[in-house]
């Protein structure tokens, strides 16, 4: 093998080159450095050596990958943090430009907060979300209604009612899944899920709903605890103080506080307690089945209603006997209303999801087993207790011991017509304590759901606010999202749902807390669902949910079928959820959160459009729905803010608008990146809906021919280019004048319309207002050069550039401010900028910009000293409400009819709403200037254009005054020559001076311009606005500063003055 082959003649070995550190005592063999920033000088060093050989032999003491490129495997922590820049993956200038890879300083927000002291706790999905959701769906309703809900539905439609429940349940958990398995899963549980999924506006909305409601919950089960205990005191004829409500409060505020005092302790002694409650609660329905099959003790079970199993009491309790129970006429709806939150406790264990190992395997395991086997169980119950159980029952031994051993022995004690009863699954909660086989043990598991399920949402609430904080969509509630200990457990969350559960304690009326419950959770299933269905129909890329046993349409089933439920259930507390939801989402997406989570609702956006805009390419173009897209020379847009503001009363975000820059020379991307961004956030700042295009060229011209090339999309582009009046045309170099004469010459050619805006005062506002922040693009571009040059150029390979070379982060951390460019705002108006600034702007900056009232505030001088009055209502003047006047519009020409609809729109604005249009037109016959009068009010009238009054200009080919003559000729002096002088030889070819030929074949043309200035004067000084017909610059006809004098003697002194062209096409008509 050739040894003397080196990397200058084999560029294959040019990365080996560049990442070997050569053995200078073994010539023919290399080993290999780690690439480090440290080693940077000896490794430039090395490479640059003379007497380097090289072979193909490797050492074999290499150690890692590290070693022999700059490359890097896939590593987990590269996809974690998508905001920030990755310590150990290389940029892509360190990989394409040979930079050598600096060392980075680590990134804070990266970092993991420092652990705080104590024991961290995580559970897998068996403690952690199987034994959970149990304990929450095995609650109040299993116990204490479950035998009312048989009651009252009958076993056919009380097992509709368990199986309509649990099918809501069962198609959200499978929603949940998807969701939850398609990314880490952090605290917050289903509302992390939501605003993840569908945005913050949902999110933050279901996370104050979800609060609430497991708030709520807390008082649910406490109640029913209390229910349990009140009945457990009345079997032995003992009361606390009035045996109703009263005890319910005093024994629920006791309760309550034990709760409380548990989960500040601690997750691991909550855990410990749901164990042993689960157990209880376990050994409770054992009891109950083996009691159910054993049948009656003696005659007082039997005449409380439990009668053992038998055909008879099964079919009578299969049909529904539906009742008026505590002033409440009950159905179905009713019935699944009071049933529905005993399934509620699917979200038990996601609610965790920042204590779980693994949330995304934990959830869906453990939530869908949990389903399964609470579905059976609550089944199995109805069953049992519709066959050994009667509906209704007098408690009467005398009355069944005179009929004991007849036919009809129920009948007598089981008939309650005339007379109130107290036993039986209508009446009796305690229904399945009387079947069971040992009583207390029955107590024991009502106590152990009832208060599991308390505990489970009293340490799910909090953390679900606490997420809700931290995220900051809402103010004031901040102050929740700080955490205690190792577990980061949200004490403060904590006391505040013990306040609200104390307060719904009060109602201590469990039928009248349910309702309100289901309509909160059915309202955040059906986010769920939606999100699930959302993020599928939008074919992101980034929705790869591990659990794929989901359906879009099925979940979207899954949220019709909640929606239904809520409004069956009971309509006015749909009605006031809905109002609820709408109006936090409202509020959320007013205040704008600065969230990026990449929510469906964002993959859905690009979706709607990008179909949006190719179903508008098969739309045919009519002249009715003729819009103006404009494309808007504007350079940096807060450079010309009145251009800005002048275009975007034309556009209203009712049409395209893209506002162009063009940066001279060459930037690397980090510089148009940073240009685009400033740029957007000045459009957002100031409420304006457009675009922004950047290009580079040295040429005004090119760099405009390429903009008219690539602006738009589709159907989507420009039809429109409005550019300043270059003010200083006279002293300019004259390739400028000629490349600005050209851009009109070629936005014609591509049919497209032309206009100019000029106001007295000017358009470039650069050297006179500034943003907060200022860093001087250079930079960015200096540190690409100055990392090339450090690799392996030398000093005077480098381009040198007049700016300022200090590094990016020196200059962000800097408390100066860049120089402001010396810039005349009426005569640079030129968009070719070599020392453009980047505007930085922190966030304390942008929540200051929040707060500002008016755009004007956003306007500050270099130094940050407020601007003169006068100078503010220059910049401001196209935003402000313009004085009652007139609109003049001289439409001298036949250009299509948009030098009529662009001040039709103008006039349609609020700034202009207290203008009315004025026509001038010319007359066709010198003698028929009523004739043309009346055809021109006329046309106007079927094109149903509001006009004050109606001028036609007959005398336009009278000879212009010597006074206008005098002010022609001074504009045109600088640039006249002779014919055939040779030493202006190189002007006349180029169009950049005046030749006495030129201005005699355009004799006519210029005295008409001339005569059209002296009717300006005439009648448009005093004039709100004015838009006037541009003239056509002929081809190789016209030159560039004769073309300039006529629109400057046409504008010069006048008020703000559109000078517009369209491209020959009617864009208005009189049909309809």
């Amino acid at each position: 093998m050739n040894s003397d082959l080196t990397p200058a003649n084999d560029p294959a070995l040019g990365e080996q080159q560049e990442l070997q550190d050569i053995d200078q005592n073994s010539p023919n063999r290399f080993r290999v450095a780690k690439v480090d920033a440290k080693d940077d000088e000896k490794e430039t060093d090395s490479l640059t050596s003379p007497n380097l050989q090289h072979s193909y032999g490797c050492d074999s003491r290499y150690k890692s990958l590290g070693q022999l490129t700059r490359e890097v495997p896939p590593r987990v922590e590269h996809y974690r943090h998508l905001s920030i820049h990755h310590e150990y993956r290389p940029t892509l200038e360190e990989l394409h430009e040979r930079i050598i890879p600096e060392k980075r300083e680590r990134n804070v927000e990266a970092e993991p907060q420092e652990q705080k002291k104590g024991k961290v706790i995580k559970f897998g999905w068996l403690e952690g979300v199987f034994m959970r959701c149990l304990l929450n769906i095995w609650g109040v309703m299993l116990f204490l209604r479950l035998s009312w809900v048989i009651g009252q539905a009958g076993i056919g439609e009380g097992t509709a009612i368990i199986c309509l429940a649990n099918i809501v349940t069962l198609v959200t958990s499978i929603s949940m899944s998807a969701v939850c398995t398609n990314g880490q899963i952090k605290g917050g549980g289903i509302y992390y899920m939501i605003s993840r999924s569908l945005g913050p506006e949902f999110g933050g909305a279901i996370g104050l709903m979800f609060t609430l409601a497991n708030s709520v919950a807390v008082s649910m089960y406490i109640v029913g605890f209390c229910e349990s205990l009140q009945d457990l005191l009345r079997s032995f004829g003992t009361t606390i103080i009035d045996g109703a409500s009263n005890d319910i409060r005093v024994v629920g505020l006791v309760t309550l506080i034990g709760i409380f005092i548990l989960a500040i302790v601690g997750m691991d002694w909550v855990t410990r307690t749901q164990m042993c409650l689960l157990f209880v609660l376990i050994a409770s329905q054992i009891d109950f089945v083996i009691g159910s099959f054993l049948g009656p003790e003696d005659d007082e079970e039997i005449v409380k209603g439990f009668v053992g199993y038998n055909v008879e009491t099964f079919v009578s309790n299969l049909y529904p006997d539906y009742r008026n129970y505590e002033g409440v006429d009950h159905d179905f709806f009713s019935v699944f209303s009071v049933f529905f939150p005993a399934v509620t406790g699917i979200v038990a264990g996601a609610n965790l999801s920042g204590d779980l190992k693994d949330p995304s395997s934990a959830i869906p395991i453990g939530t869908l087993l949990a389903i399964v086997i609470t579905f059976l169980s609550y089944v199995g119950y109805g069953f049992m207790m519709g066959g050994c159980v009667l509906r209704t029952a007098s408690g009467n031994v005398t009355e069944y011991l005179q009929v004991k051993g007849e036919p009809n022995e129920w009948t007598i004690f089981s008939n309650c017509t005339d007379r109130p009863c107290m036993y039986g699954l209508h009446n009796d909660n305690q229904a399945m304590e009387l079947a069971s086989s040992w009583g207390p043990l029955i107590y024991g598991g009502c106590f152990a759901a009832t208060l599991s399920s308390a505990i489970a949402s009293l340490v799910g609430a909090p953390r679900v606010l606490q997420a809700l904080a931290k995220d900051k969509l809402y103010p004031l509630i901040g102050f929740f999202s700080k955490g205690h200990g190792a577990n980061n457990d949200p004490v403060r969350g904590y006391i505040l749902v013990f306040v609200i559960s104390f307060g719904c304690i009060l109602i201590a009326q469990l039928n009248v807390i349910a309702p309100l419950l289901s309509n909160f959770f059915l309202a955040a299933y059906a986010l769920i669902n939606f999100s699930v269905f959302h993020a599928s129909i939008s074919k992101s890329p980034g929705w790869r949910p591990a659990f794929k046993y989901y359906n879009a349409w099925v979940s979207l089933i899954g949220t019709l079928l909640c929606i239904a439920v809520m409004f069956l259930m009971s309509w006015v507390m749909a009605l006031f959820t809905f109002v609820v939801v709408i109006t936090l989402y409202l509020y959320v997406s007013y205040r704008k959160p600065e969230v990026n989570w990449g929510s469906s609702t964002q993959a859905h956006s690009y979706s709607s459009a990008l179909k949006a805009m190719l179903e508008l390419n098969r739309v045919e173009e009519h002249v009715k729905n003729f819009r103006p897209q404009v494309l808007v020379l504007t350079g940096m847009p807060g450079s010309r803010p009145p251009l800005v503001d002048f275009a975007y009363l034309i556009t209203k975000g009712l049409s395209l608008l893209v506002c162009a820059h063009i940066l001279k020379a060459t930037h690397s991307q980090r510089v148009h990146e940073a240009l685009t961004k400033k740029a957007y956030q000045w459009l957002i700042r100031h409420k304006v809906k457009a675009f922004f295009c950047i290009t580079e060229d040295d040429s005004f011209e090119a760099g405009c021919q390429v903009l008219m090339q690539i602006s738009g999309l589709g159907k989507l582009r420009p039809n429109m280019i409005l550019m300043g009046y270059k003010g200083n045309w006279r002293t300019c170099d004259p390739e400028e004048l000629k490349q600005y004469f050209n851009v009109i010459h070629n936005a014609l050619d591509r049919y497209l319309a032309v206009g100019i805006l000029r106001v007295q005062e000017g358009l470039d506002y650069s050297g006179i207002i500034q943003d907060e922040e200022f860093v001087p693009i250079s930079t960015l571009d200096k540190k690409d050069a100055e990392e090339k040059m450090r690799r392996n150029q030398s000093s005077n390979q480098l381009v040198s550039q007049d700016v300022n070379i200090s590094v990016l982060s020196d200059a962000l951390n800097s408390d100066t401010e860049s120089p402001s460019m010396n810039c005349d705002p009426v005569a640079s108006d030129s968009l070719l900028e070599s020392s453009t600034t980047v505007t930085v702007t922190s966030k304390k900056s942008r929540k200051t910009l929040k707060t500002q009232k008016s755009n004007i505030a956003m306007y500050v001088s270099p130094g940050g000293e407020p601007l003169p009055k006068s100078i503010l209502n220059n910049i401001t003047q196209f935003q402000r409400k313009q004085p009652k006047g007139l609109i003049d519009v001289w439409w001298l020409y036949d250009d299509g009819g948009l030098t009529l609809l662009i001040p039709y729109i103008l006039s349609t604005r609020s700034q202009f709403s207290g203008c009315q249009l004025r026509i001038f037109s010319l007359a066709s016959k010198g003698d028929d200037l009523d004739n043309d009068q009346r055809n021109l009010a006329a046309l106007l009238s079927k094109f149903r254009i509001d006009y004050s009054d109606v001028v036609i200009i007959s005398d336009i080919h009278k000879k212009a005054m010597d006074s206008t003559r005098k002010e022609f000729e001074t504009f045109i002096e600088p640039f006249r020559v002779k014919d055939g002088d040779s030493s202006d030889t190189s002007k006349t070819s180029n169009k950049t001076c005046i030749t006495e030929s030129e201005l005699l074949a355009l004799k006519e043309k210029t005295n008409r311009h001339m005569r059209i200035r002296e009717l300006l004067l005439q009648y448009s000084m005093e004039s709100t606005f004015i838009v006037m017909a541009l003239p056509i610059p002929r081809k190789d006809v016209v030159s560039a500063p004769l073309y300039m004098a006529w629109l400057e003697l046409l504008t010069k002194g006048m008020p703000p003055c559109l000078i517009i062209r369209g491209n020959q096409t009617s864009v208005i008509t009189v049909y309809s």
